[in-house]
């Protein structure tokens, strides 16, 4: 049975009103990307500034660490844009030009760090996503919680949240790093922003 031509106009039309009604609100997503991000940058870079001769070490050992060449600079440069991007965030401010590290900081962490864990952050012995050394992680979590239950207050130890093993896979870094690149793609956000402020004004200087 052939579309109805009325109705398909009908629907584009709503769909259009639609579309243009939301126009006021499409800086909501990005200003939320934004807030969620820097709270998790300013806080990581806050963390590896006020221990930043440990945080060197860290970067430069091969044997306990990454092993990074010149590891005081790339703690630095870490450290500084996470700090300083994550203030950028909360501002709007060169939102896609701070992306750009931020995302690239994301990016070496998962690789140098989290990858070889596979892609769970926390061991889950339920997920379709766990690995071998996921469910040797239960396994010992097990074991954990009979010594607990055996030898200590379990309901006074668990009264704030359940034991859980941190796997340390790349679940959190591939987020942050597929948000960052939604940033860079969309800008800081129409109306809740510095840049799109910014922009604004120098439209207005150039007409």
């Amino acid at each position: 049975m052939p579309a109805n031509p009325s109705m398909l106009i009908w629907i584009s039309t709503l769909h259009n009103k639609f579309v243009r009604g939301l126009d006021p609100f499409t800086g909501i997503g990005p200003l939320l990307l934004r807030l969620f991000l820097a709270m998790v940058m300013i806080q990581a870079g806050w963390t590896k500034l006020i221990g930043f001769e440990n945080t060197a070490a860290w970067f430069g050992n091969p044997d306990w660490g990454l092993g990074m060449p010149f590891p005081y600079l790339m703690a630095a440069l870490a450290a500084g844009f996470e700090f300083v991007g994550g203030l950028a965030l909360v501002v709007g401010f060169a939102v896609r030009w701070f992306a750009i590290p931020l995302a690239l900081t994301m990016l070496v962490a998962m690789t140098t760090v989290h990858w070889e864990n596979g892609w769970l952050a926390i061991a889950d012995g339920s997920s379709w996503l766990a690995n071998e050394r996921v469910d040797e992680a239960v396994e010992r979590k097990e074991k954990m919680v009979a010594i607990l239950r055996k030898h200590g207050d379990y309901k006074y130890l668990t009264a704030k949240g359940s034991v859980a093993v941190l796997n340390n896979g790349i679940e959190f870094g591939a987020t942050y790093f597929v948000m960052l690149l939604s940033l860079l793609f969309t800008g800081a956000g129409k109306y809740t922003s510095i840049d799109d402020l910014l922009k604004r004004r120098m439209l207005h200087t150039t007409t």
